[in-house]
This record gives structure tokens, sequence and C-alpha cells, in this order.
């Protein structure tokens, strides 16, 4: 039903007298903002969802006022609440929309209006938008567990992400909460991998999660975000291995305590062991392990074969702390291995059964080079803080601790 708008009546000072004298009243006319919004149904329309077509999220909405009404206010929001920003014109003749829309998702517009007379008028349009044609998931990792205070967590794309504009929306999305609270930011490794790490090391006993709000956001190059699973984790004791190879001892501290210092031979000249800071991987109990695989010819003065024990894994190229029963003449007093540190067979049972994945192995004194940060394991923590925000799409070039600006978000968080 239209609305026909109201005219102002002026009324000759005679016809005042007659309801005053009959009635005793002061004034009868009617306040417009006191009166119950009428429906402005016939006075605006939302461009696109005729006839309750699904929404193109990729076009900006626009509300336009069709009849004699202006139109005073837009407010449009998803089912979860969120605000879609929005420009009114100044002659209030139409709306149309500032920040994007979600794939895949209902939104409600409510239209506030207004007559020639102040009157209000209010209608409400509720649409959904059409679905994403390309969609980028996000897989976070580890799996769910405890882990040592060293574990970044990472987050891996279903496509790659190249534009810096297109990274920030991705990496806005990405949340991390830890309990107790720490500073801590993504990095990403390439166009489809990100690391996130605290300032420092995990708290002791912290408990972790982490989630996306990717779903339904505009990306860009028409692609849209999709649903991923939350993840969580837990830490446990602060367990740290630092082992000096020039002083062929490993020295283990538990929450800031030693508990044990180990003899230990690590890389000798030509393979010496990297220094920095390593991250657990993985423990196995038996390997074999092959010169071969490392590069050395079969045959060869170098060459190796041997059954391994309490093997604990710290690059994906084959380092390990692990028992080295042929050396325990060396251990403490030289280094003679091809890169591993080795120690005894009592040693080395120890040290599996006291650390777990995600715990800090650190080597200093060797003569061989750093860990990378990404290529051969978790050298994450090799990396100084300002380097590590460099590697943020939010954080490169702010200043710490300043919050990245909530304008650029496509949608704020609940």
């Amino acid at each position: 039903m239209s609305h026909s708008p109201r005219r102002r009546t002026v009324l000759g000072g005679a016809l005042l007298l007659v309801p005053l004298a009959l009635g005793g009243t002061g004034c009868s006319s009617s306040n417009p903002l006191a009166d119950a919004p009428y429906d402005a149904a016939g006075q605006v329309v939302l461009k696109g969802a005729e006839d309750g077509r699904k929404v193109d999220p990729s076009v900006p909405l626009e509300v336009k006022a069709t009849g004699d009404d202006r139109i005073t206010d837009v407010i449009a929001t998803d089912a979860a609440g969120r605000y879609v920003g929005g420009e009114l014109a100044p002659d209030g003749s139409s709306w149309h929309s500032t920040g994007s829309l979600a794939a895949g998702a209902h939104y409600t517009v409510r239209v506030s209006t207004e007559d020639d007379d102040g009157a209000q008028g209010r209608r409400t349009i509720g649409f959904d938008t059409g679905p994403a044609t390309r969609l980028l998931t996000v897989a976070f990792g580890p799996k769910s567990g405890t882990y040592g205070v060293g574990q970044p967590i990472t987050a891996e794309l279903s496509t790659p992400v190249q534009t810096p504009a297109a990274r920030a929306v991705v990496e806005r999305t990405l949340r991390v909460e830890s309990r107790p609270a720490v500073q801590g930011s993504w990095y990403w490794v390439n166009n489809r991998v990100l690391h996130y790490r605290p300032k420092e090391y995990w708290p002791a006993h912290a408990s972790i999660d982490v989630h996306a709000t990717l779903d339904g956001i505009k990306v860009g190059g028409g692609m849209y975000g999709g649903p991923s699973k939350p993840l969580h984790l837990d830490t446990g004791d602060r367990v740290e291995a630092v082992t000096d190879a020039a002083g062929h001892y490993m020295s283990v501290m538990k929450n800031g305590q030693e508990i044990r210092s180990i003899p230990v031979t690590t890389g000798k000249p030509g393979y010496d062991t990297r220094n920095g800071v390593k991250v657990i991987l993985g423990q196995e109990s038996f390997v074999r392990m092959r010169g071969d695989t490392i590069g050395i010819a079969e045959g060869s003065a170098d060459s190796y074969d041997l059954p391994v024990y309490w093997a604990t894994r710290v690059t994906w190229s084959g380092e390990y702390v692990h028992a080295a029963p042929w050396s325990v003449g060396s251990q403490g007093a030289d280094n003679v291995s091809h890169g591993c540190t080795g120690m005894s067979t009592e040693n080395a049972k120890w040290f599996f059964d006291t650390v777990r994945v995600g715990d800090i192995v650190k080597v200093v004194g060797s003569a061989g080079a750093t860990m990378t940060p990404f290529d051969n394991g978790f050298g994450d923590w090799n990396l100084s803080w300002e380097d590590w925000r460099k590697g943020s799409a939010l954080e490169a070039g702010t200043r710490e601790g300043a919050t990245p600006a909530d304008a650029a978000r496509l949608r704020p968080s609940v």
C-alpha cells in the first residue's frame, strides 16, 4: 500500500475558537514524530533484489527513493549482525554500500524515510547473495594436541594469494587467541603458507585457539573465502635443550631450571651442525640412517648405514638428537658426527621421554651455518621480531603495538 505525503493545513483563528470552547483542550494538532512509523514499501526499493532474486555480492547495494519521501537512514546487516558500511546521498534520494558483501549470505536492510511533514516511514528488506564461483579455504596446523612452547601455527591456503591487498584481507580473518594472552603475528612464507608465532616463546601451559572468519569474505579477483575448521592447542612445560657444540655438552632445562647436563658430539668439520633455534618435528624410537640420503657416496670413507635408536628429529633434511653408542668415547670431548647430536643410549632414551614435539633445541658454538627459517623445519625463531613483523601483510611498516586500521575491514568482528 503506497503512502501519500501529508500536507500542512493552516486554520483560521475563528475556527479554533469552537473546539476550545466545546472541549476545553489546548491544541488538537498531532506530532508526526510521536506517530507509529508507516509502511514505506511504496517509497523505497532495493535494486537487484526484486522478485526474490539473489544479489550479486560483487555489486554494491543500492537503495533508491521511488516516491515523495526521502531516505534518512539505512542499516544493512548479515545474519550474524555484522554491518555493511554505506553512504547516503545528501538529498536522501539514495543510499549505496561502501563495504563488500559476503557470498552465500543472508542480509537484512532496514530503511527509514521521512515525508514533507516529518512523518517517519520504515521498510525492511531481506535478501540472499549468490554463491561464490571461486573459493579460498584455509587449513590450520599442527593437529590439535599438546605441544612445546616453540611450536609455530601454520595456515595453508587452498589457492595462492598474490597481491598485498588480497593478503591483507585474508590475514585479517585469521585469529589466534591464547590464554594467557601474548603478542604475536603472522608471516607470509609464500603465497599459500603463513606461520604464526609470538614475540617470545609461548607461555608454559597456555591454551591456544585458532580460527578464521574467512567464510564468504571477498578476497579479490572473483574469489571468496570458504569455511575452515578451528584449531585448539595447549602447551606443556617450557623445555629447552641448549647444545654447546664447542663445549660438547647439552643442557636440558625445564621451566627455567637445568634438569640434566649431557655430554654430546656434534657435526665434524665439513658436516658441522647448524647453529640456531630448531623446533622438534617428531620422534622415532628406531630409524635406519644411511649416508646416501644426505649425499654421501656409498662406499666412500664417510659412508655409513646404521640402526639408530631414540631419534628426535629437528630438521626435515635428517638432523636428529639420537643415541650414538659408537661415539661414546668422543662425547663431551670431540665432534665426530655427520651433523646430528649424538649421546649415549641411556641419555638419548631419557631425552626422548622428556621432550615433545614443539620443544626447543638450540645449538651454539658450531662452525656451521644458522638454521634457515622455513625450508628445513621450523627455524622461525631465528628471525628477529622486527624482521618477523615485516612478513605480515598488516604489520609491515607499522609501529610495534599499533592496531591495523579497522576501516579496511570487510566486516567487523562480532
